[in-house]
């Protein structure tokens, strides 16, 4: 077995990042206070093919000493990903694994960890990559964002004023941002980076949505979680983060998750001004 990742100070206090600039988009009632600094924490982490990033990811997260449990979502990944993860796990009760038995895409791993962390009381549930594109010296501003009530969904933002993206090759640059712009030009989400993966939920917000009609993927995936919080009369609450492309693996990009994101956002841009619209009828005398 590999050596132990670092320990973490049991202090009572949970160290977090410093207060960061925040744009906010409020719809419906006020934020919640999530409570007291000692809210319990779960970062999911999807994992298919990730042995190589996954240590160095964990590490990072561990040394930053924050107060958080992990889970590991792992899609029967060849690579023995699931198998390393499991090991630590034996020896480091902050880490545990979820197995699936295959491939099913980023979107239903995302949904059977925030079902897993609802089923044990976990009041911050927060999404992070294992690649090494989401800093762990980011996570701190998110949480602390979180339990302060700025927002019931916190948003790891690129695209927001002291966000930065580093060493990404242009085509994903105009991918990204022009994504974000097609969906704030067709849904009017006000939501600058509505397909960012770095975010931390409060409890409230995924006990209210409807977890299982959730079927998107990749981009996609992102942006639908995003709608349905906004629809559903959340406040969404954007922090600046530094988003670095992965150095180990592959990316999981691919043609059809673009192309779902497109398709998929045109239809909920289209329900949304209807409703907007029903909403302006049944106001005018």
């Amino acid at each position: 077995m590999e050596s132990a990742l670092p320990s973490i100070d049991n202090s009572p206090l949970r160290q977090r990042g410093p207060k960061a600039g925040v744009s906010t988009h409020c719809l419906g009632r006020p934020p919640r206070i999530v409570g007291s600094v000692l809210s319990k924490i779960l970062v999911v982490i999807p994992t298919f093919n990730e042995r190589l990033a996954l240590p160095v990811t964990l590490a990072g997260l561990f040394e930053q000493q924050l107060d958080v449990d992990v889970l590991i979502v792992d899609d029967n990944s060849p690579d023995g990903t699931g198998e390393w993860a499991d090991e630590q796990a034996q020896s480091d009760p902050r880490i545990n694994v979820l197995h699936r038995t295959e491939k099913s895409g980023l979107g239903m791993a995302y949904i059977a960890g925030f079902e897993w962390a609802l089923e044990r009381d976990y009041e911050i549930i927060c999404e992070f990559d294992a690649d090494g594109s989401h800093r762990s010296l980011d996570l701190g501003q998110l949480l602390t964002a979180a339990e302060e009530g700025r927002g019931d969904l916190i948003i790891g933002s690129r695209w927001v004023p002291g966000g930065e993206i580093v060493d990404w090759p242009k085509s994903r640059y105009f991918l990204s941002r022009g994504a974000n712009v097609y969906v704030n030009a067709v849904m009017g989400l006000g939501v600058k980076d509505a397909t960012a993966g770095f975010r931390a939920y409060t409890r409230p917000v995924l006990e209210a949505l409807d977890l299982s009609g959730v079927q998107s993927q990749g981009y996609c995936f992102q942006i639908d979680m995003t709608y349905r919080t906004v629809e559903a009369g959340f406040t969404v609450a954007e922090v600046p983060i530094v988003f670095v492309e992965r150095e180990l693996g592959e990316s999981k990009m691919s043609g059809s998750i673009i192309t779902e994101a497109f398709t998929k956002v045109a239809g909920w841009g289209l329900t949304r001004r209807r409703k907007q619209v029903r909403r302006l009828l049944s106001r005018t005398p």
